[in-house]
């Protein structure tokens, strides 16, 4: 799995919001989600 920090919503750099992208080859499992959801540190994810 590849992962990106990307700034949504904006055209500069360290502006906007911050999104973690991850590029998958199949859908991981639920604790899997978690765990990177809790490494990212971020208040949402979809």
């Amino acid at each position: 799995m590849k992962q990106y920090v990307v700034d949504a919503f904006t055209d500069r750099v360290f502006h906007g919001n911050q999104a973690a992208v991850c590029v998958l080859d199949e859908w991981p499992g639920e604790e899997l989600m978690m765990n990177i959801t809790q490494e990212n540190n971020f208040p949402e994810i979809a």
